[in-house]
This record gives C-alpha cells, sequence and structure tokens, in this order.
C-alpha cells in the first residue's frame, strides 16, 4: 500500500506535535515536514534568553528538529529546510524553495496542514532594521541572530519597550534583573509604554496592579494610556552608537539606544491562498480546523493548527491542544474511522508572568496566582528544563 502523504508547513508547536501524533498512531502515513530553520527555536524563553546570556545553553533552547524524529524509520519522515511559497489547492501541491537556493519545487500531498504560526515586528526588524527574534524566524541563522540580541542588550542604558502585554512585562522584569546582577542598576533606564490604562490589561485588575508594583520595585518606568505613533532613527555625526527618537501619541519624545516592540502579532501567511484567510491574513478554520475557503460546503484536505489560525488565543499550550484535535482528525479521514474531534478555545485567558526571577502574576482558573507560585511555576527557567519533552513526543 502507497504511503499517505502529509505535508506540514512549520516545525513548532503545532506543527511538530501534529508530526508525532501521525507518526504513531497512523501506520501508513509518511511525514513531510517543512521549516526554514533546522532548529527549533523555544521562544517561550526569549525574554530571559536576551536578558541573561548565560542563563540557559543554546542547546537548551535550539534544537536540531532531526534530532526530534530520530526515532521514527527514515522512509516514514522527511524534514526539508526551506520555506513554503505557494499552495495549489486544486493541484495539492506546496511550492518550496530550500534554504540556500533560489528554485522552488513542487511537493505533492494528500493532506496538507498548515503550522506556519506568526510573527512580530521585533523578530522582523522591520522597525529597527536589526531583528530581535521571539519568534521562530524564516531564516537559519537563529544562534547568530539571538547573539547579536543579546549584545544589543548588554550594549544598551536607555531602553524602550512598546507593549505592556506579556511579553513587554516580562522582558522588563528580566532586563531589570539582569542590570542589577551585573552591577549596572541605576545605569541603565528601561521604560515600558502600555496603549491601555493598565499593563497586562488581559488580566483582572488584580493582577495588572500586581504587575504594576513589581515593575516599579524595579525602577521600570511605566507610561500607560499612549501610544508609539513613530520611531525615527538619530545617527551622531561623529559616528558614534545610533540612537532612537521615539514619539507617543500626546506629543511626548523618549530616547532611546535600544527601542523593542512587542505589540502584536502578524500571520505568516503569505504562501496561503487569500480565499483561505480572513481579512487580517489569519487562516480560517472550521471547529475541526479544516481550513475554509470560500465556498463553505467544499470539504478540504487541509487542516490548520496555532498561531495561523483565527482562533485568537495564540499560546503555545493552545498550539498543542490544536495539534491533538488535527491529528485525531486527520487520523479518521486516512483510516477511515475513529473518532474526530473539535476544539473550542474558550473565552477564559489562563497565564502566568513571571517579573523577574523573584516572582510575578497572571490568571489561573479565574484567579491570580501568588507571586511566588508564579516564581514556582515559571519564573525558576521559564519552563527551559522542560522545552523538548513538549515538542519531542514522548
Amino acid at each position: 500500500m502507497a504511503p499517505v502523504n502529509v505535508v506540514i508547513v512549520g516545525g513548532s508547536f503545532a506543527g511538530l506535535n501534529t508530526a508525532h501524533a501521525l507518526l504513531k498512531d497512523v501506520p501508513n502515513v509518511k511525514i513531510v515536514l517543512i521549516n526554514p530553520s533546522r532548529s527549533w527555536y523555544f521562544t517561550i524563553a526569549a525574554p530571559r534568553i536576551f536578558a541573561k546570556p548565560t542563563a540557559f545553553r543554546s542547546e537548551q533552547y535550539l534544537v536540531p528538529i532531526s534530532d526530534l524524529f530520530a526515532k521514527y524509520p527514515s522512509n516514514k519522515v522527511e524534514f526539508i529546510a526551506g520555506t513554503a511559497t505557494a499552495i495549489d489547492a486544486t493541484a495539492k501541491t506546496v511550492s518550496v524553495t530550500e534554504t540556500g537556493s533560489k528554485n522552488a519545487k513542487s511537493l505533492s500531498y494528500d493532506y496538507l496542514v498548515i503550522a506556519s504560526g506568526s510573527t512580530t515586528d521585533a523578530t522582523t526588524g522591520k522597525i529597527t532594521g536589526t531583528p530581535m527574534p521571539f519568534k521562530q524566524t524564516g531564516r537559519e541563522d537563529m544562534k547568530q541572530m539571538i547573539e547579536a540580541s543579546q549584545q544589543l542588550v548588554q550594549n544598551a542604558k536607555e531602553i524602550v519597550i512598546a507593549g505592556a502585554g506579556p511579553i513587554g512585562v516580562e522582558l522588563a522584569g528580566e532586563l531589570a534583573d539582569a542590570a542589577a546582577q551585573t552591577g549596572k542598576a541605576g545605569q541603565v533606564s528601561i521604560t515600558l509604554v502600555s496603549a491601555t490604562d493598565r499593563v497586562l490589561s488581559s488580566l483582572k485588575p488584580a493582577g495588572s496592579a500586581a504587575a504594576k508594583q513589581l515593575l516599579e520595585k524595579k525602577k521600570i518606568k511605566l507610561i500607560t494610556s499612549q501610544r508609539v505613533t513613530s520611531v525615527q532613527e538619530v545617527t551622531p555625526s561623529d559616528g558614534t552608537k545610533k540612537t532612537w527618537t521615539v514619539s507617543l501619541d500626546n506629543g511626548d519624545k523618549l530616547s532611546a539606544d535600544l527601542y523593542i516592540p512587542t505589540t502584536g502579532v502578524l500571520p505568516n501567511s503569505s504562501f496561503v491562498p487569500t480565499q483561505f484567510l480572513d481579512k487580517d491574513g489569519w487562516v480560517k478554520v472550521d471547529k475541526e480546523l479544516r481550513v475554509q475557503g470560500d465556498d463553505s460546503k467544499a470539504s478540504l484536505p487541509i487542516y490548520a493548527a496555532g498561531d495561523i489560525t483565527n482562533n485568537w488565543q495564540r499560546f503555545s499550550f493552545k498550539a498543542a491542544e490544536q495539534a491533538g484535535v488535527v491529528a485525531a482528525n486527520l487520523k479518521a479521514d486516512i483510516l477511515g474511522k475513529g473518532s474526530r474531534k473539535t476544539y473550542d478555545q474558550g473565552e477564559a485567558v489562563m497565564m502566568v508572568v513571571p517579573v523577574g526571577e523573584a516572582g510575578g502574576t497572571g490568571l489561573m482558573f479565574g484567579f491570580t496566582p501568588w507571586s511566588f507560585l508564579v516564581r514556582m511555576i515559571k519564573g525558576k527557567d521559564f519552563f527551559v528544563s522542560k522545552a523538548v519533552s513538549l515538542v519531542a513526543g514522548k
């Protein structure tokens, strides 16, 4: 019997967990996994990785994808380091340009999983010209990009962070800790700008208040109810280090030698046909996570999981949940039997947000967790000790 070809675009939480589930449960499947980088990047720990270069070894947060699938027969899984550039849903093909090549090749699929995730302005370097990868990127040189970001942080004296969501708050706390631990307390200024009237606005007021108290204790300046309207590079005539002028919508201007935007996420969907996308570029899916086209009655052999879908809760644990749903439904499709699953992201938000190593805040089961509990759950090591187990199919 010829194998059933399942092509998966994206090698992070959603794509990797879908691949493992199918390889374990579907005997006649062949997985082709496409990802620009040969390494999986544990993005959850990015705030500490950037602020504290010696906190972790690089092999703890950059893991070769081939290693994650070494336990399977070589004829069952194929990894391609490359970028998907187009999908032809009629011909059931994906165009891929391999890393280091300029020519695209066409891959046929029986089923396709879009798990290409999202990106941010900091990751792309769109604003400052220097990428700081809080997300996986479309580049192969992840280690070099991370090291360059660490160097930027170590050399900075005036840091402005735009966005007071979880990433912005975590990063500010880690930067303040790093300054204190390296004897630079008082020498490094950190400003956190929030467009809303409080930090971590998705939390209950008690959670936001706890974050505010922790941040202010670390001497981080908070600016609320203000948006960054523009960022202009200032290059000194004497050729010294360039700086930035950050303008706010009330007319105030901030000086920074490191500007880090942590606001919002953008879909990695440039290769996806427009009929599969909503107005903001996210892939439209139904409750079974099957991709929806213009004709809602058409049943496509295409699924999507993780950040790339139009589900608004974009967290790593939600991506893993979606991977389980996609894998179960693909198994039922391929084998012609078995129960199907649906995905409901729910309305409740759950998160733990360290503000440095000593504690933090968040929302768990409707309650604001104690600071020490956040330290025990996530603040200790940002889950790095569990990183590989989350995507190794164990």
